[in-house]
């Protein structure tokens, strides 16, 4: 497994790769984390079963939803959650298939992870972000 320190400075270099500029400069109020694996609230919450996993989540108020009064007052960040035992498990078989480094390959699957969460904080649907994804090939 890979340091957590390391983990998140991926995290910090990918996310402006993940999120093309435009895009980058309407996300307002988001906060980054890394945790290991969902926990159990987490997983019910998300309708996990057993052999089930998240590589990431993102909860908030998405953008399209945020009205007049957001961020009147004190407001909470949304947050995008990268769980990182997921996602190397999730790069190892990238890297397998793909025949690149494990590091290529974490690094790959934490932009498709960001660029999922952040479809999320722009009002895209799961249903409309799987779509887009598979459109684009990911």
């Amino acid at each position: 497994d890979m340091p957590r320190e390391s983990f998140e400075k991926i995290v910090a270099e990918e996310f402006p790769r993940a999120v093309p500029e435009r895009f980058r400069a309407r996300i307002k109020n988001v906060a980054a984390i890394v945790e290991w694996e969902p926990d159990k609230e987490t997983r019910q919450e998300e309708g996990l079963s057993e052999d089930e996993t998240l590589l990431g989540l993102y909860r908030g108020i998405p953008n399209t939803l945020r009205g007049s009064e957001y961020g009147v007052g004190a407001t909470l960040p949304d947050t995008i959650t990268l769980f990182q035992s997921p996602i190397e498990e999730e790069a190892k078989h990238v890297a397998h298939v793909k025949t690149i480094s494990e590091e290529d390959a974490v690094r790959q699957v934490i932009r498709d992870t960001i660029w999922h969460e952040v479809a999320h904080y722009f009002g895209m649907s799961e249903g409309e972000v799987r779509a887009r994804e598979r459109k684009a090939g990911t």
